[in-house]
């Protein structure tokens, strides 16, 4: 039987109409534009393309991994990341991230308030994404030679120009069903957005679609800022493990496979807004799938390739031997170049107009002006859980430093303490993602904010080996699992990642390689739909919560809590500003070398300031001071040794007494009011307008008559 795409418009709340079935494959479009003309050279090809590349970078720098729905819906909300303003100051944001209150608060939840109106809502930026590439695929389909290159055993040029159309639009969809869950369906050009498709039939349309051009594409090569073969196999992993994970859905649609199958789900919690919690009662061979696909993109990996030793060599003084660190700071190089770990990277060209969110949105703070700063301001929207950094992240994994940060920039600069108290930039918020930071790019924009031309990684090898991991657990492939794992959590132990005592930690195989994967891409905003999506998000957020509660009383009553990990946090820290270029030869540090831990400039590692800040004009005169000596950050400290430090002109500053004055933030905020039990309300509503245009509702409880 073909597969197919079942569409339904819902006509009220609790009633579903089938207003179309039709033949995937089959679908026709009845205006396409002559294939053999638009594609007749390589040339106006690739430049119908670089349209629809165009349309998709605007997507994913203002709506998707950037800004826009990002904010609200992938950035926070997990045991690992949450967001740094007051609840009251930014609900648009907080209600999301709290599963709208347990689901109380969707019915009031306004969604053109954040989610705005065509045409620059998500939703509809999306859509054009996707109309941009049904342009491409549908006038190569018209093309003379469209059978035979099909049926060809090697790719082509054009070939994989239609690989990566189709891709486009596969990735588009993803997101779509993300955010909004059950969306339309369009596969060729002149198509509306019409009724709502069960998200089910989409991923199996998708994955068919994705698996049929996979064979005529080429490896990642040099540039990639492309897809190719490598990101293929990726995304058909990637779509496999959603379509077979947990997932929220509405109860007024008939979920069908892609075939028009009707599924069955193996539910957990109770219902919540008359929706369901559940996955597909056939996810084993979509996980069958996504284990086949990961394999295919390791053995296509083309020029990308996990980094398991770090090639720099010590120079000014400073440290490296952190593989993980690495790929990182290959993100801050100039533009021409590719992180070797990555499969695709979205491209930002420094200095360009637009929108560059990387490092302002989800980047190490600073507290600069928008223009002719040191670096410029950075929001740094993305913050990290404190409970999460002192008690969950191990103190000797290497990747902690580099996704943590406890220091900003001023802007003028020098780096500072980022206190706990609410807020933005480096002046509020606590620890932030450090992952991306101008004080470290080879050349700095100081012109103006979001400019910065740091590329936003969105498939990487790591995510490979991770997801065949889990697709293995999953399955009972021990060994395989075992395997992959121990690969990528080695790496980030300097080849000694200790991986059955890790497992026997964890409880399970499975869960560790879903913790792994939180380490991994810990501050990147992967953490919340990958807990949705493998059903752990309850659990996790029950631990969260509770070692958040203890370590707020453990302050409270005694002035400090120390964790089973062995850090411990305190009320206070006592910090000195420091010549570091003086001392050690550079300001911007690396890895902290092996037994200088004690060092309080050193450690924690990979901050800083940038070295030569006097090239881009600033000025430091006198004051050459610019780095910030932290004590106490991880340590009890005695009377003896504050008295020590205070003669040696450190201050005492307010660390964690912060935490506790805002404890309703960090605490009560914490997902408010969720129950562990109901239906996870995660998902975007619709907003008027595009209810109006697609004749559809919302469901989940969100607002319909707006």
């Amino acid at each position: 039987m073909k597969t197919k795409i079942l569409s339904f418009a819902i006509l009220a709340a609790g009633a579903f109409a089938l207003t179309s079935c039709e033949d995937f494959l089959e679908t026709s479009s009845k205006s396409k534009p002559d294939g053999d003309f638009v594609f007749s050279n390589m040339t106006t090809a690739r430049a119908a393309m670089d349209g629809a590349y165009s349309e998709w970078h605007g997507a994913i720098s203002s709506q998707i991994f950037g800004d826009g729905l990002y904010y609200a819906l992938d950035m926070a909300g997990s045991d690992i990341m949450r967001h740094p303003e007051k609840y009251e100051n930014q609900p648009l944001r907080h209600i999301p991230e709290s599963f709208y209150t347990n689901g109380t608060a969707a019915a009031n939840y306004d969604p053109v308030g954040y989610g705005k109106e065509a045409p620059n809502s998500p939703y509809s930026v999306l859509f054009s994404v996707i109309g941009k590439a049904n342009a491409v695929t549908s006038a190569i389909e018209e093309t003379a030679g469209f059978a035979d290159m099909m049926a060809a055993a090697t790719p082509t040029d054009l070939s994989q120009l239609y690989g990566e159309a189709v891709a486009l639009r596969a990735t588009a969809f993803r997101e779509l069903i993300k955010y909004y869950g059950d969306v339309p369906y369009q596969s060729v050009m002149g198509e509306a957005a019409l009724g709502l498709s069960p998200r089910d039939s989409i991923y199996d349309v998708l994955i068919a679609d994705l698996q049929r051009v996979e064979p005529l594409m080429k490896p990642v090569g040099k540039d990639k800022r492309f897809f190719s073969q490598t990101y293929v196999d990726g995304l058909i992993g990637r779509l496999a493990l959603e379509a077979g994970g947990y997932q929220t859905r509405r109860g007024d649609i008939r979920y069908v496979n892609g075939k028009g199958e009707a599924l069955t789900f193996e539910t957990i919690g109770e219902k919540n807004n008359d929706a369901t919690y559940g996955r597909r009662s056939d996810w084993r061979d979509l996980y069958n799938i996504a284990k086949t696909s990961f394999q295919n993109a390791i053995n296509h990996a083309g020029t990308a390739s996990l980094v398991t030793s770090d090639p720099r060599s010590a120079a000014n003084g400073r440290v490296f031997g952190n593989p993980y660190q690495y790929f990182f700071q290959q993100l801050h190089g100039d533009d021409a170049g590719y992180a070797d770990e990555s499969i695709y990277e979205e491209p930002f060209q420094q200095g360009a107009s637009g929108n560059d969110p990387r490092s302002y949105s989800l980047g190490r703070p600073s507290a600069g002006g928008g223009s002719n700063n040191y670096p410029c301001k950075a929001y740094a929207q993305g913050r990290i859980n404190p409970a999460f950094y002192y008690g969950v992240f191990d103190p000797k994994d290497m990747r902690r430093d580099v996704a943590c940060a406890v220091t900003g920039s001023t802007g003028k600069g020098y780096e500072k303490l980022i206190p706990f108290t609410p807020g933005s930039t480096a002046n509020g918020g606590g620890i932030a993602c450090n992952k991306f930071d101008e004080n470290r790019q080879t050349t700095v924009w100081t012109k103006n904010q979001r400019r910065s031309g740091i590329n936003a990684p969105y498939m990487r090898m790591s995510e490979i080996y991770l997801g065949l991991a889990e697709a293995a657990a999953a399955l009972g492939d021990d060994a395989t699992a075992k395997n992959y794992l121990k690969v990528i959590r080695d790496r980030a132990f300097g080849g000694n990642g200790n991986i059955d005592a890790f497992i026997a930690k964890e409880g399970s195989l499975l869960k560790a390689v879903i913790d792994e994967r939180g380490f991994e891409f810990a501050g990147e905003g992967d953490r919340r739909f990958t807990l949705i999506r493998t059903g752990l998000i309850a659990e996790k957020i029950r631990e969260i919560k509770e070692l958040t509660q203890k370590m707020i009383e453990g302050l409270q009553n005694n002035g400090y809590y120390t964790f089973e990990n062995g850090n411990t946090i305190s009320t206070y820290v006592w910090t000195k500003m420091v010549d570091a270029k003086a001392t050690y030869g550079h300001r911007l540090t690396a890895q902290c070398p092996a037994g200088q831990e004690n060092d309080p400039v050193l450690y924690p590692s990979w901050r800083g300031q940038n070295d030569d800040w006097e090239a881009y004009g600033l000025s430091y005169g006198d004051n050459t001071a610019t780095n910030l000596a932290i004590k106490g950050l991880f340590t009890k400290l005695t009377e003896e040794e504050i008295a020590a430090l205070e003669a040696d002109g450190y201050t005492k500053t307010a660390w964690g007494e912060d935490i506790v004055k805002n404890a309703q933030e960090y605490y009560t905020y914490l997902f408010y009011q969720y129950d562990y039990t109901k239906a996870p309300i995660y998902l975007f509503p619709f907003s008027p307008n595009t209810m109006g245009t697609g004749g559809f509702t919302n469901g989940y409880g969100f607002v319909n008559n707006k």
